[in-house]
């Protein structure tokens, strides 16, 4: 089983193993790693990116338990080094990172969000009722993240029944596979731009300036 690093570490670079290179039907080569930093497709939040020895990285997914990396070339059984594309971690940490604070604005009307979309251009978070609930504007949202990023708190997890958990300062710790800013004010400007109710739920779109 390949060791998810990502999990504990925000290194960009790693000496790991390759343990084996197939070929893919659609002219990629699935490439699984003894460990791994790059952060697969999952939870909203897209693939890493880089490098795999002189491969390109291109996607990395979750299949079962494993971590599957597929590459633009063939890559050797053994050592390797590997890189991840530092400016897209980065651009991907602060749009999951936005998400979560989105859900935290969202708490103070009674709403709990409970999915999320946190690819570039289609940034939402999803809310449900998590008891009364009160009527919520864009810029309600705005300005209830604009006060935690400006409060720059600082990123805290732990482990809890084999789960990794995240907060941000004294805020509510949830449950969470993704990449964190290590401090909200990392996130930048987010800029809330459709706020819907429909069917009982609450659809939240966001995007961020860079």
């Amino acid at each position: 089983m390949t060791e998810k690093l990502y999990y504990t570490s925000a290194d960009l670079q790693l000496d790991t193993e390759v343990l084996s290179c197939t070929p893919e039907t659609d002219g990629r080569f699935r490439v699984e790693l003894s460990s791994t930093l790059f952060h697969p497709q999952g939870g909203g939040q897209p693939s890493d990116r880089g490098s795999i020895g002189g491969a390109n990285m291109l996607q990395a997914i979750h299949d079962g338990t494993e971590v599957i990396h597929f590459t633009d070339t063939a890559v050797e059984v053994g050592p390797v080094h590997i890189q991840i594309n530092g400016a897209l971690r980065r651009h991907h940490t602060r749009y999951h990172s936005a998400g979560h604070l989105i859900a935290y604005a969202g708490e103070k009307y009674g709403w709990y969000g409970y999915k999320g979309n946190h690819r570039p251009g289609e940034g939402r978070i999803v809310f449900r009722p998590s008891g009364l609930t009160s009527a919520v504007t864009s810029e309600d949202f705005a300005a209830g993240v604009a006060v935690l990023v400006a409060q720059n708190l600082v990123l805290r997890t732990s482990v809890k029944d084999g789960k990794r958990m995240v907060t941000w300062g004294d805020l509510p710790v949830y449950a969470c596979g993704g990449t964190h800013v290590l401090s909200t004010g990392e996130v930048g400007q987010i800029v809330i731009t459709r706020v819907k109710e429909k069917k009982g739920e609450l659809s939240v779109q966001y995007e961020l300036k860079e």
